[in-house]
């Protein structure tokens, strides 16, 4: 069997729910979290008496010390699955987005966590769907069927993704949990705030997914030909020096975009770039915890 990277997560808010895990709750109980001390006579249970707490308390009550439960939630990777997402110099970005989904599905069930998938391209892809389970397979599960994935036939319109996105995502709205949402975000996003927004209260990574043939010009003086993977359109340019320094900064402002809406919505973003790294996914989450 292949080693399965992973990933920690710790997160800032805390969440509903009685299944026994590791993400910080709401709901009072046995846990390790101390919460506050409470009369003996409200919460009867003698195992819990802080005897020093009782004396310094001076008014005679016997006083117990109450715990915050440690929940499990659900974990959910929204996936971009359309035409742009199946480039790549090397490997499909799609493919890379495999590699974080295999990592998640065996974070998630080390951490006692259920984790499903969700994806879109112009609509919603049922046949990607993969309900969120506690499942030691599921992440193995999610990976192959990424990775098995073909474009759909057809060009697909631009800024038709947030329209399957919004579909897709409809029964994810109201709900909490971890979602991490993969995409190369090359369509307008100008109506992602309003959509990610709805998401809450749920905690949203932005996974910005790009492959280094996108971000870097080739490195000399040549006659390129390049294609539009959305729209199919091919055009030929010749690769000059002030046309990788235009092409070096479209990428530096479009980057810089990406990160001003995501921030406004306290949602920082986490870049895959060419590959995978399960320790910079877990700095990540400690950076944003901080």
């Amino acid at each position: 069997m292949d080693r399965v990277d992973e990933f920690h997560y710790q997160l800032p808010l805390r969440f509903g729910g009685w299944r026994p895990g590791a993400q910080r709750g709401l709901s009072q109980g046995s846990g390790q979290e101390f919460a506050a001390h409470r009369r003996l006579f409200d919460h009867p249970d003698p195992r819990r008496i802080d005897l020093r707490a009782s004396v310094r308390d001076g008014r005679g009550d016997w006083l117990v010390r109450i715990h915050r439960l440690r929940v499990a939630i659900p974990v959910h990777l929204v996936v971009d699955v359309s035409a742009s997402m199946h480039f790549g110099a090397d490997r499909r970005k799609l493919d890379v987005v495999a590699d974080l989904a295999e990592a998640l599905g065996y974070s998630a069930f080390r951490t006692g966590d259920s984790a499903g998938l969700l994806a879109f391209d112009q609509r919603e892809r049922d046949d990607l769907f993969v309900p969120a389970r506690h499942s030691r397979g599921n992440g193995s599960l999610m990976a192959r069927m990424l990775r098995d994935c073909r474009a759909a036939p057809g060009m697909v319109a631009h800024g038709s993704a947030l329209d399957g996105l919004r579909r897709t995502t409809e029964r994810l709205v109201g709900r909490g949990g971890l979602v991490f949402l993969a995409s190369d975000f090359h369509w307008p996003v100008t109506a992602l705030g309003e959509l990610l927004d709805q998401l809450a209260p749920a905690c949203v990574v932005p996974v910005v997914t790009w492959d280094p043939a996108e971000t870097e010009p080739p490195h000399e003086r040549a006659l390129v030909a390049l294609s539009d993977a959305e729209t199919g359109v091919r055009r030929s340019l010749w690769m000059r020096e002030s046309l990788r320094t235009r092409w070096r900064e479209a990428v530096a402002t479009r980057r810089a975009e990406l990160r001003t809406l995501f921030d406004a919505h306290g949602m920082p973003p986490f870049h895959l770039h060419g590959r995978f790294d399960a320790e910079a996914l877990t700095r990540y989450f400690m950076e944003t915890a901080a």
